[in-house]
């Protein structure tokens, strides 16, 4: 008897658990068992969706608050736990402390290229004040040589120092305004450096979200790479020295026009002295490299066609390994011709010993009066410039590796300029394409 009575206590006893528990799981506002519980922070519990369609708690009458625990990646903005599963169901989403601490290491990696960027402008910008300073004592040597020239010579050499002058003071200030863009430059990235910095060390993930989208912008192009220079188009290295042979194309085609040619030999012994550049008239044709179908003068100093051949050319007997040497041809314009330079392996026969149709020669050509093109290693650019004199200037700086044309019209027109490591000695090279035309050497 007193084991049936223990049998039937135990008896009540869990039904009456099993109904507070059935009250426990049971939802005040729908009163079912829950469905997808959630707990507030008051530690009331209801469906989830019974809670977002009731605003305070129905046993406190605590307000419902919208934590903030959530970063949608999607959207890029910090949500509730009620919004992940809203608008933004089905969106990546990650804890605040997760994207939080992702985006200080992305911001930590934009650090460290933009920190890498200021350094790198603050070396260039060393660089170039030392590259200005080399060009200003060049500048000023240039300047003075010229000045002693042209007090020897009448009024009229007034302008043409002041074309000279002009042009100088131009790459100089080229020099210049490379440094200023790189000092704005390095301005801007410490700015942003400033602000990142300023945001990495916030404490607070959210705060430290928010700010980093309100600059997003700011910080795309740090993402990216930041290649501000290559946007630009001028680096450090391609400023390059100062241009002597535009200068002695100029003062050479101005000292011509004013000058006579029975005083030429005088003006040329100080113009010589410019910048220890070579003016170099001794350039002799050489017979043994000439074509059967070219006619060479007694000078050694004149070709032009004899009998129809592919590729009538000729190579020049002294070669130039090293040095800056400047000299000047006549050529006629009625037809076509070629002048540029050749290294002395480059092919006797065949379509590859046409100068520049081969990486061993570099050639400016003009063929019936069209605008000149230039050639080498098979790759022809076509010039905007159609000829306007028969005269033209060629400038070799061998260690810089600069091959460089003029027209000796008034002004002197910069024609192209040829860039390249050279390795063996260069021989001027001529060439006529038609019977009536002739190239010579001045």
């Amino acid at each position: 008897m007193k084991e049936e009575n223990i049998f039937h206590f135990l008896f009540l006893l869990s039904v009456m658990a099993a109904a507070e528990l059935r009250d426990e799981l049971t939802c005040c506002i729908c009163t079912e068992i829950y469905k997808d519980p959630v707990t507030l922070i008051c530690g009331h519990s209801f469906c989830r969706l019974c809670i977002t369609r009731t605003i305070p708690c129905t046993y406190c009458e605590s307000p419902v608050p919208k934590v903030l625990e959530y970063y949608c990646c999607e959207d890029a903005t910090c949500i509730c736990v009620y919004c992940s599963t809203g608008e933004h169901r089905g969106h990546q989403v990650e804890t605040l402390n997760e994207a939080s601490k992702k985006e200080k290491e992305k911001m930590r990696s934009i650090l460290e290229k933009l920190t890498t960027e200021r350094e790198e402008a603050e070396e260039s910008v060393q660089s170039l004040q030392e590259l200005k300073r080399q060009l200003q004592g060049k500048a000023a040597k240039v300047t003075e040589q010229i000045t002693a020239l042209i007090r020897d010579i009448k009024e009229q050499l007034d302008a043409l120092e002041n074309r000279i002058l002009q042009e100088i003071f131009r790459q100089e200030e080229q020099v210049s305004d490379l440094i200023r863009h790189l000092e704005i430059k390095k301005d801007e990235l410490s700015k942003n450096i400033g602000h990142i910095e300023e945001l990495c060390n916030l404490m607070d993930p959210v705060t430290f979200l928010e700010g980093r989208e309100s600059h997003s912008a700011e910080y795309c192009d740090a993402e990216e790479g930041y290649n501000e220079a290559e946007k630009h188009g001028t680096k450090v290295h391609d400023v390059g020295d100062l241009d002597v042979g535009m200068i002695l194309a100029t003062l050479h085609s101005g000292v011509a026009g004013i000058v006579s040619k029975a005083k030429r030999s005088s003006v040329q012994e100080t113009s010589d002295m410019l910048l220890d550049v070579n003016k170099t008239s001794d350039i002799l044709l050489d017979l043994i490299s000439a074509d059967n179908h070219v006619s060479v003068s007694g000078d050694l100093r004149t070709v032009s066609w004899s009998r129809f051949q592919d590729y009538p050319q000729v190579l020049s007997s002294k070669s130039f390994s090293s040095g800056r040497h400047y000299w000047e041809v006549e050529v006629s314009t009625l037809r076509g011709w070629v002048v540029g330079m050749a290294y002395p392996r480059i092919a006797r026969r065949g379509r590859k010993s046409r100068i520049g149709e081969n990486n061993k020669s570099w050639g400016l050509r003009m063929k019936d009066n069209n605008p000149y093109s230039m050639i080498h290693d098979g790759k022809r650019k076509t010039l905007s410039h159609h000829p306007s004199c028969n005269r033209l200037g060629i400038f070799l700086d061998y260690e810089a590796g600069r091959l460089s044309f003029y027209e000796l019209c008034d002004p002197v027109k910069h024609l192209h300029t040829f860039t390249a490591a050279f390795t063996e000695p260069l021989h001027a090279v001529l060439s006529v394409c038609y019977y009536n035309s002739v190239v010579s050497i001045k």
